[in-house]
């Protein structure tokens, strides 16, 4: 280990991968978005069939990353992979809205939904102060920071307890589920086309929010330097992940659908309610699962984010501390506690509504943009060595139906959508006077800020291979 040079350690195997993307995929996602899909397609089958349409769909966008991913194997993602295809201004813009909006949002919100759950079973029918909630959700952020900046290795073992654990509450849900089909429970199924809505608008939000309910199988891709013969276990890893999340979600939404039929219209915690109906004990464990599931899905953003972060200063787009690694556990510590404090600040607005459609409608226009860019760089570069090379109907496909889906936000929160693209042009002037040409006097002042994270964090830039 003496001459070991000072870069990010390859640590991530094909089951690392594999427990990463299903966290983040799953989260909290499976014990929340049913409802939202049921109540836009009106019906039981209606909503089974967007949880498969969108799992095929969402399986053809994974595959493109798959061929990105091993084409070009470096660390980034989508910022990455736009970067190589549409060049340096467009990079930007999508790291600007993500460091700004997209990362400490989606922190923000995980650890304020684990906070939820921990706190309601034990304040049952009690007022809980929103600070309350805030403190907690601080602290696990600050918690989870820590634990990656400190040791990846225990992280991505930590990560596969959470999702060891996350699959054990969903077997539960789906083993309940078949228990109650079994006793001849079947009634919510005749007539399940009943209540199917015939509004183009809901149908397209039902799938507007099924495909992005499955997102998150991108995240390796941002790890990439970090896994083990990447050209190898990035492919398998999306390979099992995705069918798996697939059968899960429609396995998980017919037991759901099954025991509670459209009464989880009404419910405000579909697990609990599921587990109560069940056996009564159940809604005890169940929140303590869910909360557990948010913690994985949070860890996985924290550890993926900073690496996009990482790879943005290697670049150049960002400060160059950020692209510093702590010369003892080979982690982006300035990169983590960068995205760490903007992730608080997020919890101090009372409501995050319109972020978070602005981050669903933004977020996903720069995914089309990425499987687009399979199509694009086949013509802008077709000697690109491609381990993986996909049919190219899959990203037509893909980028054709997200397209479609991407109008709706536009018609339905007008608001929301035009704020978001001002925040995004806000990044133009940011890139044309701060990064395609430095000023002077701050080119000046970096190298002494440099020096001071360098000897607090105790970083270094990483060391070029040979």
């Amino acid at each position: 280990m003496v001459n070991e040079k000072l870069r990010m350690r390859k640590q991530l195997g094909l089951l690392e991968g594999v427990a990463l993307i299903l966290g983040i995929i799953f989260g909290s996602g499976v014990f929340i978005s049913p409802k939202a899909v049921l109540e836009m397609t009106g019906s039981i089958w209606g909503s089974l069939t967007v949880w498969v349409a969108c799992g095929v769909l969402s399986t053809f966008g994974a595959l493109c990353y798959a061929e990105l991913g091993t084409a070009l194997v470096q660390s980034g993602g989508d910022y990455h992979y736009i970067n190589e295809a549409y060049g340096q201004l467009p990079a930007f813009l999508y790291l600007w809205d993500a460091i700004l909006i997209f990362v400490p949002t989606s922190n923000a919100i995980m650890a304020l939904t684990f906070a939820n759950n921990v706190l309601q079973p034990i304040f049952s029918g009690c007022f809980i102060n929103p600070v309350c909630r805030k403190l907690i959700a601080a602290s696990i952020i600050c918690l989870f920071t820590f634990i990656n900046s400190y040791d990846i290795k225990f992280t991505t073992r930590l990560q596969n307890l959470f999702t060891f654990i996350m699959l054990s509450a969903i077997v539960m849900v789906v083993g309940g589920g078949v228990v109650w089909l079994a006793e001849g429970n079947t009634q919510n199924f005749s007539h399940g086309w009943t209540g199917t809505t015939t509004s183009i608008s809901d149908w397209s939000i039902a799938f507007f929010l099924g495909i992005f309910s499955y997102s998150g199988w991108n995240y390796l891709n941002f790890m990439v330097e970090e896994l083990v013969d990447p050209y190898v276990n990035l492919s398998r890893a999306i390979y099992i992940s995705l069918p798996l999340v697939t059968i899960v979600y429609v396995m998980a939404n017919i037991s759901y659908l099954a025991v509670l039929g459209r009464d989880m219209l009404s419910t405000e915690a579909i697990a609990v309610d599921f587990a109560s109906k069940i056996a009564g004990w159940l809604s005890w464990i169940m929140p303590t699962l869910v909360a557990i599931a948010t913690l994985g899905g949070l860890s996985v953003n924290i550890m993926t984010s900073s690496r996009m972060c990482f790879a943005g200063a290697r670049n150049g787009h960002l400060p160059e501390i950020l692209a510093h690694i702590n010369i003892k556990c080979m982690s982006p510590v300035p990169s983590l506690i960068f995205l760490m404090l903007l992730s608080l600040l997020m919890l101090i607005p009372e409501n995050l509504t319109s972020l978070i459609t602005y981050c669903t409608v933004t977020e996903s226009f720069f995914t089309t943009l990425c499987c687009f860019a399979v199509i694009w760089l086949r013509y802008k570069r077709p000697n690109l060595h491609r381990p993986i090379k996909v049919q190219l109907w899959m990203p037509v496909i893909f980028v054709i139906t997200t397209a479609s889906l991407l109008i709706i936000p536009v018609v339905s929160e007008p608001i929301a959508v035009i704020s978001g693209s001002l925040i995004t042009l806000l990044g133009l002037p940011v890139y044309y006077t701060l990064v395609k040409k430095t000023p002077k006097r701050i080119a000046n002042l970096t190298p002494k800020l440099t020096r001071i994270c360098q000897l607090l964090f105790l970083v270094a830039a990483e060391e070029e291979d040979d």
